[in-house]
């Protein structure tokens, strides 16, 4: 890895408690079909970010269970609280809880300190524009939680492309995150679909390792390059051949300041702000 002059923050990564780690990044791999690459402990995170300059992380995970949504979130809180000025937290709901028990759990998110909600549909097994999620959405808007979606899949039909559109349209003001630019393993299909949407941001996360750089290049430039961000999906990858890959894709110099830091922190500035206070 090359020395960079750059600051970065890492939009999308995932971590375990300690005892749990490796089994869960193990199943995340075999979920995928290829094996995660590291351990997904937060230490693993820090290591590995800190060591290529990175200054901040959206740390999450996801519940697949609905008896596991409140341990995971408490998991989450504690990691930020022990890291204070490096993670941003990001809640989970599970789609077979109530729509009472979904907002109560988005309320306690938001009471948390936490920056959004992280769903995973195919993982999950709900479909993104499944109604029975457009009360949490809808609290979610009215809380100001950003909601971050895996996007796609092409062995399902859960997060689409043409899902998370009907969710973009029915909530205008609700700020989404969609991962692996808008559609894992259907990236042409969230480019046609995705990138007239203003309240939709997108991360590289999972996208570098499959395309060849000029088609990654090209499906990235097709966003409004102020709401494209960096992101490794930790512990599926390595983070240096990450680093690595968006650095191949030969951007315009002048959208790298904001596509590896300055996206995320305007997007988090308040919560940024929060972090670097609470720094001892």
């Amino acid at each position: 890895m090359a020395q960079h002059p750059y600051r970065i923050a890492d939009a999308h990564a995932h971590i375990y408690p300690d005892k749990i780690a490796r089994k869960a990044a193990d199943s995340i791999g075999e979920f995928y079909g290829y094996p995660a690459q590291e351990e997904g402990t937060a230490a693993r995170l820090l290591d590995s970010g800190r060591a290529l300059g990175f200054e901040k992380y959206l740390v999450c995970s996801v519940a697949v269970a609905p008896n596991r949504v409140q341990t995971i979130n408490d998991f989450i809180l504690q990691s930020c609280r022990e890291h204070p000025g490096e993670f941003l937290g990001f809640g989970t709901i599970h789609p077979a809880m109530t729509e009472t028990e979904m907002l109560q759990e988005a309320h306690r998110i938001k009471e948390m300190d936490l920056a959004g909600i992280k769903l995973h549909p195919d993982i999950q097994q709900f479909c993104t524009d499944d109604p029975h999620m457009y009360p949490l959405y809808r609290c979610a808007e009215e809380l100001g939680l950003r909601v971050l979606f895996h996007c796609g899949d092409d062995r399902f039909d859960y997060s689409g492309p043409l899902r998370t559109a009907r969710v973009l349209e029915d909530f205008p003001s609700l700020t989404v995150l969609g991962g692996h630019l808008g559609g894992y393993q259907q990236w042409e299909d969230a480019r046609r679909t995705l990138t007239q949407y203003p309240n939709f941001f997108v991360d590289t996360s999972s996208t570098l390792s499959f395309l060849e750089p000029a088609a990654a290049r090209e499906i990235l430039l097709s966003y409004d390059p102020s709401r494209v961000m960096f992101g490794t999906d930790f512990p599926l990858w390595h983070i240096p051949p990450q680093l690595d890959a968006f650095f191949a894709l030969d951007l315009p110099l002048a959208l790298l300041p904001d596509i590896l830091y300055g996206n995320f922190a305007r997007l988090f500035a308040h919560e940024l702000e929060t972090m670097d206070q609470a720094r001892p």
